[in-house]
């Protein structure tokens, strides 16, 4: 595929036994660019038919594949990647035009990450372990974990091509068959992963993607008899649905859900490297990245220093197009998210928060007809208001001060999620404990936003259970299996005649 200057051509079918197909009922949905909010493709809508083609393709993939050699898996995983990492320059267009990504983080980050994550898991299939149990003489008890089958994964609109390797990467190694739901918003990018996939070798039936709505195509891929174990990320509330459409078969879930990050700067803080990673948690990605920097919480001795430098620095980023290099922050993914967003910068001002820098969209009218909201930085009248505990998933960060590190601790639990969260300190006793202590999944000190292939990444409470990435990962897409043998044990018998 060789793209035209600034539009590649994209797949729009459903990717279904290895080809790219219409919908059965011929359902297209448009897919726009949020720069600008013109019209880049339409794209095939699965629905109930469509998701049972897709789940029959994978059972019938799924013995040959599962029996596969383990180290041959790890092969095609690795040319996969390999296929992925030569296509950088057009999967970064792709997923700066689907989701307003600036073309920089698509190119440098997104499409690198995508790429080191399916390497780490191509090495994983014949490191997949199991072990022997110590149990009583003259047996031999041992695990294997064996794959759980055809898996149903259903992927947000925030990172879709990071995501599709977060998610497909372990399923895959493990020896499990795929049926994705990428959301309706971003499609494109995993998209052209499955046709890659395809090229390198991929067996028929082994990945399957099906864009859709989430009400029609990932509900009922939630409650289909056909499938062994349904990966979710996304909002809490759909989350909760998930279960519930799950319960017809009992199937595994596995969700990583929503998130109101603490992001703490203690006194003793290196201030100009907490400011520029306060920053980044944040207005990275236009802040919708479930692990943001959403709550910023600074002693009071150095908050007014401190605010100083992140509102110069906040308001020095250049919005603009995500295709110009120069860019640093591009527009929303939908215009019904900008109008959420927008909508939080009034409720802010309504609970009596004031509004420090932002809460609009941008007056360039060149970025008029895009879904842009402005780098965003409320404080706070109360920690129990909306736009502290509610998750805003844009370039919002509401600022609270604190006194003592019991305090900062309540402030930070103060909330029903659980995913991440960040603290900047030189002391390192402090930072242990805090790390202990803070209820969250990940935990980042002096630093933020960080993850590798092989640190599970996940949440508690309502941000939701289970982890991706790692062998914690291996973990979720596979079941132990035990297996007794008698070797000499001398069994009574227990029914003499």
């Amino acid at each position: 595929m060789t793209p035209t200057p600034g539009q590649p051509n994209f797949q729009t079918g459903l990717f279904i036994n290895n080809e790219f197909v219409d919908a059965l009922d011929g359902s297209t949905f448009d897919v726009f660019n949020p720069y600008d909010n013109t019209l880049l493709a339409k794209v095939s809508e699965a629905k109930h038919a469509d998701v049972d083609r897709a789940v029959a393709a994978a059972r019938k993939a799924f013995p040959a594949w599962a029996a596969m050699s383990p180290s041959d898996r790890g092969v095609l995983i690795g040319k996969l990647a390999e296929a992925i990492e030569k296509d950088r320059d057009n999967l970064s267009l792709i997923e700066s035009l689907d989701t307003g990504h600036p073309i920089r983080d698509t190119r440098n980050l997104d499409v690198l990450r995508t790429t080191a994550t399916f390497r780490y898991f191509a090495g994983m299939p014949d490191k997949n372990e199991g072990t022997v149990i110590p149990v009583e003489t003259g047996f031999l008890n041992y695990v294997t974990r064996v794959p759980v089958g055809v898996v149903g994964q259903v992927v947000p609109w925030n990172f879709p091509l990071m995501f599709t390797s977060w998610k497909m990467g372990p399923a895959l190694a493990a020896g499990n068959c795929v049926v994705m739901k990428q959301a309706e918003l971003t499609p494109l990018s995993t998209l052209r992963v499955a046709e890659l996939a395809r090229e390198v070798g991929f067996p028929a039936g082994v990945i399957n993607v099906i864009p859709g709505y989430g009400h029609i195509a990932g509900q009922y891929l939630a409650e289909h008899m056909g499938v062994d174990k349904l990966s979710f990320t996304g909002s809490t509330m759909t989350g909760r649905k998930i279960v519930q459409a799950s319960a017809g078969n009992l199937k595994r879930i596995q969700l990583e859900l929503g998130g109101k990050g603490a992001n703490i700067v203690f006194e003793d803080a290196n201030i100009d490297a907490a400011v520029n990673g306060s920053a980044f948690a944040i207005f990275h990605n236009q802040g919708q990245a479930c692990i943001a920097g959403s709550r910023l919480m600074l002693h009071e001795k150095i908050a007014d220093q401190f605010l100083e430098k992140f509102l110069k620095l906040a308001a020095s980023i250049k919005l603009g197009n995500p295709l110009d290099p120069s860019t640093e922050m591009g527009p929303l993914t939908s215009k019904l998210h900008q109008d959420r967003v927008l909508g939080f910068c009034k409720i802010a001002q309504e609970e009596g928060g004031e509004l420090l820098l932002g809460g609009k969209a941008p007056s360039n009218p060149e970025l008029q007809k895009g879904c842009f909201v402005e780098p965003t930085v409320v404080r706070a009248k109360t920690i129990n208001d909306r736009v502290c505990q509610e998750e805003v998933f844009g370039p919002f960060v509401v600022v609270s001060t604190f006194k003592d590190d019991a305090e900062v601790l309540e402030m930070a639990n103060n909330t029903i999620y659980g995913l991440g969260g960040g603290l900047w300190t030189n002391n390192l006793q402090r930072a242990h404990l805090m790390a202990r202590h803070m209820e969250a999944g990940m935990v980042w000190i002096n630093c933020y936003k960080r993850f590798h292939p092989g640190s599970p990444f996940g949440g508690i409470k309502d941000s939701g259970y289970g982890r991706e990435m790692g062998h914690f990962a291996m973990h979720e897409y596979t079941e132990p299996k035990s297996v007794w043998v008698n070797i000499d044990a001398k069994i009574p018998v227990f029914y003499p005649r």
